[in-house]
């Protein structure tokens, strides 16, 4: 064993065991909706008295985190993003309403004194609340007082907490212990309105929490004038129920936001739907990662055996280095390793194929001089797609935000790991293999000493590709046409990621109709409500802007038509939120293809850079279209899916012109149409085992990932078909046509042979 073998070795087992070591002691974090909760993103607004900067963002997180902790939420998360937006998430909390009514609050708490009875259209003159004005409100009754000055607020309250009294009748209130000058603030407030005759509303004291008057009490008849209550403590009462005494209590506590917030996001998923897409996604993940392995040891066999043990490892470092990182795996973030796996096993056929042709080339040299020059001759090809792809998930990890964010950083996980484990775990465990005599013996078992069906049918039939190559991009003209024509005829079912709006989905107990449901939703005041059914009983309901006691209406309705509904999902997306998650999803989209075009342009020539960026719109364009016209939604798991096929996309095109830059490297005769032919020949048998590996997974994802993967794994199998027509049938033909038309003369100029031949004449 050479002293690189034993290097390599060393280093695939310390990664191997300390991915062990991880995966083992430190869990993956999973996203709501794998997991089920409530996610609220809040964006902190300016306020008459502040502004929404940095420093109030950071001060209102602290606010929000105090009113976490006393919700009770086992494993809360809230986190800031970017200037004024903060991240809430819940886990476990299936209704939201709760949640968002108490961290929204301001919990501007102030206690004023009641002036007297105002008139009924005062009420609309009300001035901003400043501790110098006087303003009106209408009391808990719904009578309008004018009030006065506050005379103190809640940063004079020590602590307040729920509590009961059934003796005195008072039930559920909240009592309030002040501190400091508060408690001398309190008994001159009290004093002042006990000096007030019995009856008169200026004996009241209103209690003011978010401009809105909770309760306003009358100073009892014991209490003397100038002197009040004393002792520093009071009373709330309201005629509260237990959960709303807690519920002020709990905001006093926790202490009024210095900004207000307004939620621009708000999802919900019922653990049922987490824990059934975790099942169908491992069960499918499984099963198609079993088929892949059983299909790559039937054509590579015992190599083929030691790549899906290689695989195997490559899950294991993968889920390690998301734990160490501390990284959130979310449903759309799967996306990025069925892309990394696909690429794993394309770098492995890619080695085992070079090592076929040159096992065939130079049989005298035996099988480990094959197995090297076939890792040596693929390195390139490998890191050029890998490259690109990791431009891709970089930017959008930067640029992009949400669940494309999340894909991009799973993708760059997932693209590293399956480098390592396709050019160190698997070239270490060949060597090992081929270095048996009793493999060497028999090289048929290796799998590299044929040369394969796909690649023996080419070799008897030579077919010339490329002289019909117009007839190609014709085809291509019109599969592009026709698809994406479903866009202007159909149009595009946007999200409410991207749209802004809220969607609502029901597990019903029976089935109900799409029309009765809608027609029922338009009688409850909802008349644009888009009601869909799908095949296993679940009904969708997507709406424009709805509160949460809106969204309770909704929840009714469905429930009476229904006889039972479990709300298993809901979502609620702002508009301006909307309007930014499409722009930076297509700001980063934008990106990432401009980047590769670069990387293309300069590993490559331009004309290939080209050729294969627009192969890549030609593939996503055309998955577009046929999403429009089969109907699907456009949202952030059919975004993760097609940045997934460009990458498939790009991965074919720099294999085929990595080919053609190595075979123009040493013929500079031939007509680059006769080696872009011979390229594509060579390189179909890794196309097409590499496809076939990929089909399986994708198979397995659809039939058997459940509801919540099935459009995702649709998308990548129609993304895969026409990839691999692409590479071959889009951007070699362009590649051809731009590289004749770069190397032509100028139409006005001869080429010199022509010239002399004419002064011959």
């Amino acid at each position: 064993m050479t002293r690189a073998i034993r290097v390599r070795a060393f280093f695939a087992l310390a990664v191997l065991a300390l991915s062990l070591y991880i995966t083992l002691t430190v869990p993956v974090r999973l996203g709501l909706d794998l997991r089920g909760g409530t996610q609220i993103v809040l964006e902190t607004k300016d306020s008459p008295t502040a502004k929404a900067d940095s420093e109030a963002t950071d001060r209102t997180l602290e606010v929000l985190r105090h009113r976490i902790d006393a919700l009770g939420v086992a494993e809360p998360s809230i986190a800031r993003s970017g200037e004024n937006r903060i991240i809430v998430e819940l886990p476990g909390i299936q209704d939201p309403r709760e949640a968002a009514d108490v961290l929204g609050r301001t919990a501007q708490l102030a206690f004023h004194p009641v002036l007297g009875i105002a008139d009924a259209d005062e009420t609309s003159r009300k001035p901003l609340p400043k501790q110098s004005a006087e303003l009106v409100l209408p009391d808990e009754s719904g009578q309008p007082v004018r009030l006065g000055p506050s005379a103190l607020t809640g940063a004079d309250v020590e602590s307040a907490e729920a509590r009961i009294d059934q003796q005195s009748g008072v039930g559920w209130y909240v009592g309030v212990d002040f501190k400091g000058a508060g408690g001398d603030a309190w008994a001159r407030l009290t004093g002042e309105a006990a000096c007030r005759p019995a009856g008169d509303p200026a004996r009241r004291v209103a209690i003011v929490l978010d401009d809105k008057v909770i309760s306003s009490p009358q100073v009892n008849s014991s209490v003397a004038c100038r002197t009040g209550i004393a002792g520093g403590s009071t009373q709330i009462t309201g005629s509260f129920s237990r959960d709303e005494a807690r519920e002020l209590g709990l905001l006093i506590n926790g202490g009024a936001l210095p900004v207000p917030v307004e939620t621009v996001e708000q999802r919900t998923v019922g653990p049922t739907l987490g824990a059934s897409a975790i099942e169908a996604s491992a069960r499918a993940a499984v099963i198609g990662t079993a088929l892949t392995s059983l299909f790559i040891i039937a054509v590579y066999r015992l190599l083929g055996a030691l790549a899906a043990v290689a695989l195997a490892c490559y899950g294991v470092i993968s889920y390690a280095a998301l734990a160490a990182l501390g990284a959130t795996l979310t449903l759309p973030g799967l996306a990025g390793f069925v892309l990394a796996i696909g690429m794993a096993v394309d770098a492995n056929v890619l080695v085992f194929e070079r090592a076929r042709e040159e096992y065939a080339a130079r049989q005298s040299k035996g099988l480990r001089a094959a197995l090297t020059a076939g890792f040596r001759n693929a390195f390139s090809a490998i890191a050029d797609s890998n490259i690109t792809t990791l431009i891709a998930a970089g930017l959008l990890f930067f640029l992009a935000s949400g669940p494309v964010r999340g894909f991009g950083v799973t993708l760059g996980i997932g693209v590293l790991a399956s480098m390592l484990s396709a050019l160190v775990i698997t070239r270490v465990l060949a060597d090992y293999a081929v270095a048996r005599r009793s493999v060497r013996r028999r090289p048929r078992l290796t799998g590299i000493a044929d040369t394969g069906k796909v690649r023996d049918w080419l070799v008897r039939r030579n077919p010339d590709l490329m002289r019909r190559r117009r007839t190609w991009l014709a085809a291509s003209a019109a599969a592009l046409v026709l698809a994406t024509s479903g866009i202007a005829l159909r149009g595009l079912d946007f999200g409410v990621e991207f749209t802004g709006g809220r969607l609502m989905e029901y597990s019903t107990s029976t089935p109900v109709d799409a029309d009765r449901a809608r027609d029922a939703l338009a009688d409850a005041g909802l008349p644009r409500a888009v009601v869909q059914t799908s095949g296993d009983g679940d009904l969708s309901v997507r709406t424009d802007q709805l509160s949460n006691a809106e969204a309770a209406k909704v929840d009714r309705t469905i429930g009476d038509l229904a006889g039972s509904a479990d709300k298993i999902r809901d979502e609620l997306i702002g508009p301006s939120l909307g309007d930014e998650l499409r722009r930076g999803a297509l700001i980063a989209l934008a990106s990432a293809l401009a980047a590769q075009l670069l990387y293309l342009a300069v590993r490559f020539r331009w004309t290939f850079g080209t050729s294969a960026v627009a192969a890549m719109a030609h593939d996503a364009l055309i998955l577009v279209g046929v999403f429009a016209w089969l109907g699907k939604p456009i949202d952030g798991v059919f975004l993760a899916a097609l940045l997934t096929v460009i990458g498939y996309s790009v991965n074919d095109s720099v294999v085929v012109f990595d080919r053609i830059r190595e075979l123009s490297a040493g013929d500079r005769k031939t007509p680059f149409s006769r080696l872009a032919n011979t390229a594509i020949l060579q390189t179909l048998p890794r196309t097409v085992n590499t496809g076939m590996g990929a089909v399986f997974i994708l198979s397995a994802l659809t039939l058997l990932g459940g509801d919540s993967l099935t459009d995702f794994a649709l998308a990548l199998l129609i993304g895969i078909v026409v990839g691999t027509y692409s590479s071959m049938f889009t951007a070699a033909p362009l590649a051809i046509e731009l590289q004749a038309r770069s190397t032509a003369p100028p139409p006005d100029v001869k080429p010199r042979s022509a010239q002399r031949g004419a002064a011959a004449i």
